[in-house]
């Protein structure tokens, strides 16, 4: 972290980043800079208002709404059917608020929001079937059939359909969170860096507090290639939230921050309506493996152990052998026009296998559609030295003179992949996962490869969807290990609906 001193003492040079002092006695400041977060949460409620209800009606229409419905139900029946509805919609919707859907810690960004809101829908429909077991109730078996399956994707499509358009108002300086960052050097680094990554969570750094900092007011920190105010010490957090109109203040993990000074901290912004949050040393880590238990006063962060065994693999081989025989259906005219090209192009083998490590350590034989030229392998050490990749933990060269001209096309679509379903089928990997590793490829990256083999590797996975072959190998690294650790069914359904987003965009494909 670069601290530089370019203006004069008690002067700051990003004129853009900082706003005029606020007073805590002004209401309009702090009602404003909340307003965002409540315009945001109201579009929410009546998003979910209208897809609850535009499912529960279609449920009943197509129970009762025939041909023959004068003739198939009573006036009577049709006013219980309608009673039913308006209950079902209520109780559906009182879930969604029960379990926090709408939260402004969890909305907007991450996966927490679609686990909620799958959670709160699942749980209402299972006590729904419940209760009509037990009083025999027919009468719910048409929401059952219906409104849970349209009902729960109609919500999560809304949700998705509003982070969209929220990530866009973000592009445009909208909607975001400004945040003072406190916490030592590398700490508030990491922060920033972090913020900066997921930039669709709207956290905007706007200043960052040392503890122990001595300067001249007016620094700056240069941090991601940007510079941030460097605004003092621990002791002036108030202050600089004053000065930039803060509404977040996120304290870095550091010994130096006791747990009475973070309750003064708290207390000191508690008039400005500035949210304190607090980044434990435990990196990379999801939130529904964290659980907050207080002990004598003092909050203990709980972390589950990552759920790989059990119903989580049932669930996870179910999907795999389903969607895997699905789109080996769809996509069979697609592979035989592929493989009739590869063969055209070079007369070579259409296909191309290569050990890869799989679940447990167990070597496979993953299988590609070919795209570079007949013994490829082989060049590979002197293409390596040419690129000036002889030390990378992971080869790939969008300049890699093997890959021929079907070749090219191919992995650009990500159609070279389509083979590996039948590694799917055979149980060797699965539709989501870390990518196989080659033999002896991450040895060098301590805890890598040994905590990869706990999972299958997948045809697709959490680097595939965040920038591909762009990413640094420290990115690809960090997502594989956090997939390994924070696996959910609601987290592969996820990254396959943004696989196909990311295969027709072919952005960072070779």
């Amino acid at each position: 972290m670069d601290v530089t001193n370019d203006a004069g003492p008690g002067e700051l040079t990003d004129p853009i980043a900082i706003r005029p002092t606020a007073e805590a006695s002004d209401p309009g400041w702090r009602s404003n800079r909340r307003q965002w977060k409540v315009a945001y949460a109201r579009w929410l409620r009546l998003s979910d208002v209208g897809v609850v209800i535009a499912v529960v009606a279609l449920a009943q229409w197509i129970r009762c709404g025939n041909s023959d419905f004068r003739t198939s139900f009573t006036a009577s029946e049709v006013l219980d059917e309608t009673i039913l509805s308006v209950a079902v919609a209520a109780i559906w919707l009182l879930a969604l608020s029960f379990h926090r859907t709408r939260d402004q810690n969890v909305t907007g960004s991450g996966l927490e929001e679609y686990r909620l809101v799958t959670y709160a829908t699942m749980q209402f429909f299972g006590g729904l079937a419940i209760l009509a077991l037990l009083v025999e109730l027919d009468l719910v078996r048409a929401y059952l059939a219906v409104a849970l399956p349209v009902g729960l994707f109609g919500l999560l499509a809304s949700r998705w359909w509003w982070r969209q358009h929220l990530e866009r108002l973000r592009e445009r300086g909208r909607f975001q969170s400004s945040v003072l960052v406190v916490g030592c050097e590398r700490a508030a680094q990491a922060m920033v860096e972090s913020f900066d990554r997921d930039a669709d969570a709207g956290y905007r750094v706007v200043g960052v507090c040392t503890p122990g900092y001595s300067g001249e007011h007016g620094q700056t920190v240069t941090i991601g290639g940007r510079e941030i105010p460097l605004l003092g010490d621990e002791t002036e957090v108030l202050r600089a939230v004053k000065l930039t109109g803060a509404d977040t203040v996120a304290v870095a993990a550091s010994g130096q921050w006791g747990s009475a000074d973070l309750g003064d901290l708290a207390w000191e912004l508690e008039p400005y309506g500035v949210d304190l949050a607090v980044a434990p040393a435990v990196m990379d880590v999801a939130a529904p493996r964290l659980a907050i238990k207080p002990v004598g006063g003092l909050p203990l962060m709980h972390v589950e152990e990552p759920q790989f065994r059990g119903s989580n693999r049932a669930a996870k081989t179910v999907f795999d052998l389903v969607s895997a025989t699905i789109a080996l259906l769809v996509f069979s005219p697609v592979m035989l026009a592929v493989a009739v090209a590869i063969k055209l192009g070079d007369c070579g083998p259409v296909f191309y296998r290569q050990q890869r490590v799989g679940l447990n350590g167990e070597m496979f034989g993953m299988w590609k559609f070919r795209s570079m030229v007949v013994g490829a392998d082989r060049l590979q050490d002197e293409i390596r030295a040419d690129v000036g990749q002889d030390d990378a933990t992971f080869f790939k060269s969008s300049a890699d003179p093997r890959i021929t001209r079907v070749g090219r096309f191919i992995r650009r679509t990500s159609l070279d992949e389509l083979p590996q379903l039948f590694n799917v089928l055979r149980r060797e990997m699965s539709m989501v996962g870390p990518r196989p590793l080659t033999p002896g490829e991450g040895g060098d990256v301590p805890g890598f490869v040994e905590r990869r083999m706990l999972v299958r590797p997948g045809i697709t996975g959490l680097w595939q969807v965040s920038g591909r072959s762009d990413l640094s190998e420290t990115d690809r690294i960090r997502l594989d290990l956090f997939y390994v650790s924070n696996w959910s069914m609601v987290q592969d359904l996820l990254i396959v609906g943004k696989t196909v987003k990311a295969v027709l965009a072919s952005d960072g494909a070779y």
